[in-house]
Order: C-alpha cells, then sequence, then structure tokens
C-alpha cells in the first residue's frame, strides 16, 4: 500500500483534525444558495445540487475501489484538513463542489440551442470546465497531497478524469440546470441525492468499505 493511502487513512474521519474555518466554509455554502433562493434563481439551485450529489457517488465509488484493492482509491488526498470525509474527499473540497454547480451554471449562455464554434454551447461548456479542473488537479498532484496512484487514471491519460471524473459532474449540472419544470428538476436531483445517500448508508455504516 503506498504511503499516501496510509496517511489518509490516519486521516480519516478523525475528530482531532477539526478546523475552526469549516464553520465559515459552511456558512458561505448556505449564504450561495440563500441568495439564490432568495432570487428564485431556481435552475442555478438545481444545477448546484445535481454537481453535488453526483461528486458524493463518485466519492463513495472511488473509496469502494480502495477497499476492493487495498492498494489505492483512483484518487487520494492528504495533508492538513478540517476533516477528511472519504479516502478521496476532505470538507474542504466538499464545500467547494457545493457551490462548482452553481459558478458553472451561472456562465451557461441563456439559450441552450446557441452553438459556439458550430458546436452545442453545453457541451463546449462541459468540456471546457473539465479541462480546467483536471489542469487544477494536475497541479494539486505535484503539491504531493493529491495522489493517483495508476497509470489509466494519470497523466498523460487524463482523458478518463475529464469524462468521468468531471464531465458527468457538468453535465448534470446543464441537465438540471434545462430541464423545463420544478418537477423534473426535483426528479433529477432526488434520484441523484437519493443514491448518494443509498450508497453512503450501504458502503459506510452497513458494510463498513468506505
Amino acid at each position: 500500500m503506498p504511503t499516501f493511502s496510509q496517511d489518509a487513512l490516519h486521516l480519516l474521519r478523525d475528530p482531532s483534525q477539526f478546523k475552526w474555518y469549516a464553520v465559515f466554509l459552511l456558512t458561505a455554502v448556505v449564504y450561495v444558495y440563500a441568495v439564490e433562493i432568495e432570487r428564485r434563481n431556481w435552475n442555478l439551485v438545481f444545477a448546484g445540487l445535481a454537481l453535488w450529489f453526483m461528486d458524493w457517488i463518485n466519492e463513495v465509488v472511488n473509496g469502494v475501489i480502495f477497499h476492493a484493492t487495498q492498494h489505492a482509491a483512483l484518487w487520494t488526498t492528504t495533508g492538513p484538513t478540517a476533516f477528511q470525509i472519504l479516502i478521496g474527499l476532505n470538507f474542504e473540497i466538499c464545500c467547494m463542489f457545493a457551490i462548482a454547480g452553481i459558478a458553472f451554471a451561472k456562465a451557461l449562455p441563456k439559450d441552450p440551442a446557441m452553438k459556439v464554434l458550430g458546436l452545442p454551447n453545453r457541451w463546449v461548456m462541459v468540456l471546457g470546465y473539465s479541462v480546467f479542473c483536471v489542469f487544477v488537479e494536475v497541479l494539486l498532484n505535484r503539491t504531493g497531497y493529491f495522489h493517483w496512484a495508476y497509470p489509466f487514471w494519470n497523466v498523460p491519460h487524463v482523458w478518463l478524469i475529464i469524462i468521468f471524473g468531471y464531465g458527468t459532474f457538468f453535465a448534470v449540472a446543464a441537465w438540471a440546470h434545462d430541464l423545463p419544470t420544478i418537477r423534473q428538476k426535483l426528479r433529477l436531483v432526488g434520484a441523484l441525492g437519493g443514491t448518494a445517500a443509498a450508497l453512503l448508508l450501504v458502503f459506510g455504516p452497513v458494510l463498513g468499505w468506505i
């Protein structure tokens, strides 16, 4: 088992790692959503929740991969944190993803049918944001606090990370944003949230795999 996997396990859900700035981060996330709810920007709210729930699903799968291999997850986070939630997810990243969908949705063109360079603007935006996020991950990897263990999920083979690591996040955010009715948005976000909750319950308290 790599040293970084061992380090992450030592950090995992250790309450002694708590930092007070976590309270501020949580308040900031609540404020961002409160502002959009006050303005009744439901497209943004549902886009934010869709991306956040999709990240939880990916993080649980990542934890299960570590359990199955007993070697390493696809991605692992180490270093100082307010709280290490899962092997690849700390509290700071969780808060970031909670508002990332809103930030992405704010940048979407108002007209879903508009073309960018002759291509559907939603797919251009999804690809562009995914590539940018993977670029940031490459930089984080070089800090020694964000780790990749497998050649197929690593530089230079980053296309899987672009598609499955981030493409799915921004795609569901755009999908939730563009659905025409509140009911349809609720169904999508409810399905994602329910799936995330079920996976956390089954692979967490029930099986103890993550």
